[in-house]
């Protein structure tokens, strides 16, 4: 088996029996690497005859569809990448027929694209041309056609490109198995041509589908087609090899570095003290020969060289740190030579994690505690930007510098969105992160969203201000989850203003619907009061006027005492 999907292709098109040919069409096989990140993109647009530049429309779309694709962030999923340039590309051309074309309708296509990435296709589609799926003799339309029927014998699109500044593009994706075949036609073909004629034309010569698809124009043509035609033959013939490993594999072929010490040479650099020793990694500072800068070189621990997710979480922390840039994220520096071993260098920051400060800073004014969180919110803002969560954070995991400045670190749990297309289910790791920061709904089952870092930013949050944690020791099974109330801040500390308990209640919530969408809104939260957390989440009666409710309950036992003497 190879290690990606790997397709055989036939294609034809004939302007038929007009003048010029208005449809636009395209595949693109990439490079390696962004064939396992990416894909393979498969595209087919048609121009609307009644536009002033139908053939510029459907060229432009075909085009950026094919290119820009390929620039979107290697961690976003098919459909957010895919979407973003479909976006793009529509009010492009919206704004081209409203500034260059009197009619309004200069720039107008159909479009519908295919993505093959691992053993997954995702389909887009816009307009009625057309993508099918032929599965041994079973063929079926995976696309649905947007006409209107305005007369018995004549219809209009619905739904195309160019023609309003916003678009819904339909969306679908199904598995995908050796031998599958897609088909993808513009209307001169499809309105001419019944499906078992093209089923049979292509089962006629399997292994030429280039001449299956020109015979497939030359029968609608014959048919009586006077439109353009144009027909793509797509073929799997291996959908590639799923690995967790699949995108560090270079990487994580390396051998283990050996054991370094203080004054010792390696690979270019010259170890100057350990900084760091886990069971699981080694953190040294050391000088680079060639500048003498001072940078921080992570190695794994030799007690997992026969570890393969170990290894897979190690090479993942170096890719995800590439991936993300912020001022608040340890930055990865791309190696400036070959390396003969598995580790990979940072920037050095010369500070301590949050819990040593923490524990340096038992006491923390509210000011303080503002500006350390909205710092991690920024970080955190810059992996789900990236479609990336984090997964593991903590005060372990967060460099604070002698000026205050915070780096998250760590991505060994991160999960990349657009790595998770590729790797198979029961491959993924079921639990990750740390008991105490580690949301409910990793232990319930439920898929992480960028709510479940913001759940740990909440908790760190809770811990900055009362140095305990809002659920206890926090959730270790789902039983926990059912169980564990949140501790009130404001009980633990009561300086705490009762409005900043809320925002952090509602930040650390068991249900994730309930916690902001993004990190800046926590930080937005318990910079000034939000009225509505107020009003949803108000502090027990007995919290707020102790005496007055026991004072209450005085009465009412008094008064009850003296209806049961009338009464006796």
């Amino acid at each position: 088996m190879s290690a990606h999907v790997q397709i055989s292709v036939g294609q034809h098109t004939s302007a038929g029996r007009k003048n010029r040919n208005d449809d636009s069409f395209g595949v693109l096989v990439p490079e390696p690497m962004l064939l396992e990140t990416k894909g393979i993109a498969i595209a087919i647009a048609d121009g609307m005859s009644s536009s002033e530049a139908a053939k510029q429309a459907s060229e432009m779309c075909v085009r950026s569809f094919l290119d820009d694709y390929y620039a979107t962030h290697q961690s976003w999923t098919v459909k957010t990448s895919v979407e973003r340039v479909l976006s793009a590309a529509n009010r492009w051309l919206h704004s081209q027929s409203e500034t260059h074309y009197v009619s309004g309708r200069g720039m107008v296509t159909t479009f519908s694209g295919l993505v093959l990435k691992s053993s997954t296709a995702y389909v887009f589609h816009v307009g009625d041309s057309r993508i099918y799926l032929l599965r041994g003799s079973e063929l079926e339309q995976l696309t649905t056609d947007h006409r209107i029927r305005v007369t018995h014998d004549q219809e209009h699109l619905s739904r195309a490109f160019g023609i309003a500044r916003d678009l819904a593009v339909d969306y679908r994706t199904f598995q995908i198995a050796p031998g599958d075949i897609f088909i993808c036609t513009t209307d001169g073909i499809h309105d001419h041509l019944r499906d078992a004629q093209m089923v049979s034309l292509i089962q006629a010569t399997p292994y030429d589908l280039d001449g299956a698809a020109e015979r497939i124009v030359t029968s609608a043509f014959n048919n009586g087609s006077g439109d353009n035609l144009t027909c793509q033959i797509v073929r799997i013939e291996d959908v590639g090899a799923n690995s967790q490993n699949a995108l560090p594999h270079n990487l994580a072929k390396l051998p283990f570095p050996r054991e370094l010490a203080p004054g010792s040479s390696f690979e270019g650099y010259k170890i100057i003290r350990e900084l760091h020793l886990s069971k699981r990694t080694q953190v040294y500072l050391a000088s680079d020969n060639d500048n003498g800068g001072l940078v921080a070189i992570k190695t794994p621990s030799v007690n997992f060289d026969d570890d393969a997710t170990y290894i897979e979480m190690f090479t993942r922390e170096e890719w995800v740190g590439n991936l993300v840039s912020s001022p608040h994220v340890l930055k990865v520096l791309p190696p400036n030579r070959r390396r003969q071993s598995l580790y990979y260098v940072t920037e050095y920051i010369e500070g301590q994690t949050l819990r040593q400060w923490m524990l340096d800073h038992p006491v923390r004014n509210l000011e303080t505690v503002r500006n350390i969180v909205e710092q991690i919110a920024k970080g955190l803002r810059a992996f789900h930007r990236k479609e990336i969560l984090h997964r593991d954070l903590k005060p372990e995991n967060i460099l604070i510098d002698a000026a205050g400045t915070i780096k998250i670190l760590d991505f060994g749990s991160a999960r990349v969105a657009g790595v998770e297309e590729i790797q198979p289910l029961n491959e993924r790791p079921t639990l990750v992160g740390t008991e105490g920061y580690t949301a409910p709904e990793y232990h319930q089952g439920q898929p992480p969203t960028t709510r479940s870092d913001i759940f740990s930013c909440g908790v760190i949050t809770y811990e900055l201000l009362t140095g305990r944690l809002p659920y206890g020791r926090g959730f270790s099974g789902p039983r926990d989850v059912d169980r564990l109330r949140y501790i009130q801040a404001h009980s633990v500390n009561p300086d705490i203003p009762t409005w900043i308990d809320a925002a952090v209640a509602k930040a650390v919530d068991k249900n994730p619907v309930c916690r902001p969408e993004m990190p800046s809104e926590l930080v937005e939260d318990i910079r000034k009061p939000n009225a509505v957390i107020a009003k949803g989440q108000l502090q027990p009666l007995i919290e707020r006027k102790p005496m007055a409710v026991w004072r209450g309950l005085a009465l009412f036992l008094a008064l009850a005492n003296i209806l049961l003497l009338f009464r006796t």
